[in-house]
């Protein structure tokens, strides 16, 4: 977030602070619930909510339940939070939103940082979601071209693009279709490399490296981030270039990455845990699409790799690695 941007977030906390937890008695504060392992981007999440006056253990109460990144786990963390209940539930990702919708019709649900959310069936479109879900997008599908044309720009010669994915994750499936549709706009062609567990992840690559593929590129799958540092070390010692979604990949060896600043939308959905606690109706509140974006290059792995990274690209990235 933008200094001024937090600046005024701040002012509005000092009108908007929270007197009695909202009107509401004071053996009674708001819970909210996290399904999600605390990574630490919550840590935005948090700061967000006390810039609106909320301080847990104070005047609201966050219940976090870990999902481990497994359906039967994040099913049972949905459940065990509608079961309390909380009065929100905030998650990260079309899994995790996925499990607290099949669980609750009525607790609001704020998700964050969802890839394609109409696609994924959560909401019924994104100015108007409808229902009891609300939050904001990584808009995953329609970044492909741009991270296709980052790329190209950086290695002419890539034909052939291996990518993992998740077939379990509804926005994983979507931006794959997106990809197969772009594709031959910039005369590639696609390894699909199909990993729903971590189990099946050395497998998986080694398959994918007797494709020959020229460049790699992955989603932010839940169940795919978290072991993130692993894919980058075997993607690096394979000689294959990787372009990523999230800056934290380049700063963990990985060459490049194209995506949304997920701090920002961490903050923008503890805005809206805020709202819906004033009395906002989730599904009268459009999912809200990212405000900037960031490139991040490394040089440091592109020398190892061999690659001269254009002087035109260096210009428009964010950060520089080296």
């Amino acid at each position: 977030m933008k200094r001024r941007e937090f600046i005024l977030l701040l002012g509005g906390a000092a009108i908007a602070r929270p007197t009695a937890a909202l009107g509401q008695p004071r053996s009674k504060i708001p819970r909210i619930g996290i399904i999600d392992d605390d990574a630490p981007l919550w840590d935005h999440f948090r700061r967000g909510l006390q810039a609106y006056g909320y301080i847990d253990g104070h005047n609201i109460a966050i219940e976090l339940r870990k999902g481990e990144n497994r359906p039967e786990r994040l099913a049972s963390a949905a459940a065990e939070l509608a079961g309390i209940p909380v009065d929100v539930i905030a998650t990260w990702g079309t899994p995790a939103s996925r499990a607290a919708q099949q669980v609750t019709s009525t607790i609001p649900i704020v998700a964050i940082a969802i890839g394609d959310p109409v696609r994924a069936g959560l909401v019924a479109s994104l100015g108007r979601p409808g229902g009891n879900i609300t939050g904001n997008t990584i808009l995953a599908s329609d970044v492909v071209a741009k991270r296709l044309q980052l790329l190209k720009e950086l290695i002419p010669q890539v034909n052939r693009l291996g990518f993992l994915w998740n077939p379990d994750n509804d926005s994983n499936v979507a931006q794959v279709m997106q990809l197969k549709d772009m594709l031959p706009n910039f005369g590639m062609s696609l390894i699909s490399v199909e990993v729903r567990s971590i189990t099946e992840l050395d497998g998986a690559l080694a398959a994918m490296m007797h494709e020959r593929p020229d460049a790699f590129q992955m989603t932010n799958d839940p169940s795919h981030r978290d072991h993130l540092p692993k894919i980058i070390a075997l993607v690096d010692q394979s000689g294959l270039p990787g372009m990523y979604q999230v800056r934290e990949a380049v700063a963990a060896g990985g060459l490049i990455s194209y995506g949304p600043d997920l701090p920002d939308l961490f903050l923008r959905g503890a805005d809206y845990v805020h709202r819906i606690l004033q009395g906002a109706k989730p599904g009268d509140l459009p999912i809200q699409q990212p405000i900037t974006f960031a490139l991040a290059v490394n040089l440091k792995t592109a020398k190892a790799l061999g690659i001269n990274v254009p002087l035109s690209l260096l210009a428009l990235a964010n950060e520089v690695i080296d």
